[in-house]
C-alpha cells in the first residue's frame, strides 16, 4: 500500500487563517450549525485530512469548508475529487446533473445523480435569470440578491430591497436534490415593464454541494404567451441577520 499524499494546501489555507486544528475544526462545526447541517468535525478529522489518511471530505464537510475558508473544494488540495456534480444544460432545452469525474469511472450515458446533502437552504443566494423581450427584440440577464428561509421541506425566497428595481419572491418545496414552486416579480413603476407583474412555475436541480441551484422558469408574457428561460440560484452567505442583509442590499456586480 502506497503512502498517503500530506494535503499541504488545506494546511497552508488554515495556518493562513491563524488556526489551530481544534480551531479549525471548531469553525466548521459553527459553520455547519450556521447552515443548519451540523456535522462532527474535530482535531482528529483535520488531521486525518491534513495527512491524506483521509483523502476527500464528505459533502457536508465540503459545505463548511468553503464557508470557512472562503475557497472552492477544488481548491484545497485534495488528493482525490470531492465526488459531486454540476447542473448543466442538456442541449435539448432541459438540464442534467452531471458528474465532474472522469466520464470512464462513471455509469454508462455518464451521468451520476447524486441526492443532495439534506441541509438547510437558508441564507442569502444570488438568483440570475434570462428572458426575452419581444418589444426590445432582444435577452435580457436579470439578477437579485435574495434571502432563503426554509422549514421543513419549504422554501421561502425574498429579494433584498435595493438589490434590484423589481420585487422577486419564490414559494418552494424542496424534495432530494429537486426544487419546485412558484414565482412572482413586481416590476418598479418606472422601469420599462411600469409596474407590470409577473408570474409563473419553477423547477431546479441543486448540486450536491448545496451552493447552487440551476434549472428552468415557465411563465406567461405581457400578450399571454407562455414563455421560459434558463434560472441559477447561487450561495453568497448562511447568515440571514440584519447586518448581511444590509451588506447585500445592492446592486449586484
Amino acid at each position: 500500500m502506497s503512502p498517503s499524499t500530506p494535503n499541504s494546501t488545506l494546511r497552508a489555507v488554515r495556518m493562513g487563517l491563524l488556526m489551530s486544528q481544534d480551531d479549525f475544526a471548531r469553525a466548521l462545526r459553527d459553520a455547519g450549525e450556521r447552515a443548519g447541517a451540523p456535522n462532527d468535525a474535530n482535531k482528529r478529522l483535520v488531521q486525518r485530512w491534513e495527512s491524506g489518511a483521509t483523502a476527500a471530505p464528505r459533502p457536508i464537510y465540503a459545505r463548511a469548508l468553503e464557508t470557512v475558508t472562503g475557497l472552492p473544494i477544488e481548491s484545497l488540495g485534495f488528493a482525490i475529487p470531492v465526488p459531486e456534480a454540476r447542473v448543466s444544460g442538456d442541449g435539448k432545452g432541459g438540464h442534467d446533473l452531471e458528474s465532474t469525474q472522469n466520464v470512464a469511472s462513471a455509469p454508462a450515458g455518464g451521468r451520476i445523480a447524486r441526492p443532495a446533502p439534506q441541509g438547510n437552504y437558508s441564507g442569502v443566494w444570488l438568483s440570475r435569470y434570462e428572458y426575452y423581450s419581444s418589444g426590445r427584440e432582444s435577452t435580457f440577464t436579470q439578477l437579485h440578491y435574495v434571502v432563503a428561509l426554509q422549514h421543513g421541506s419549504r422554501l421561502t425566497v425574498r429579494s433584498i430591497p435595493g438589490s434590484a428595481d423589481s420585487q422577486l419572491s419564490m414559494d418552494l418545496t424542496v424534495d432530494g436534490n429537486v426544487i419546485t414552486g412558484t414565482w412572482v416579480e413586481q416590476t418598479a413603476q418606472a422601469s420599462y415593464y411600469r409596474g407590470a407583474r409577473y408570474h409563473g412555475a419553477i423547477q431546479m436541480l441543486i448540486e450536491p454541494t448545496g451552493r447552487r441551484m440551476a434549472g428552468k422558469w415557465v411563465g406567461f408574457g405581457k400578450e399571454m404567451d407562455v414563455n421560459t428561460g434558463p434560472w441559477e440560484v447561487i450561495f453568497q452567505d448562511a447568515s440571514t441577520n440584519k447586518a448581511t442583509l444590509a451588506k447585500y442590499g445592492k446592486i449586484p456586480e
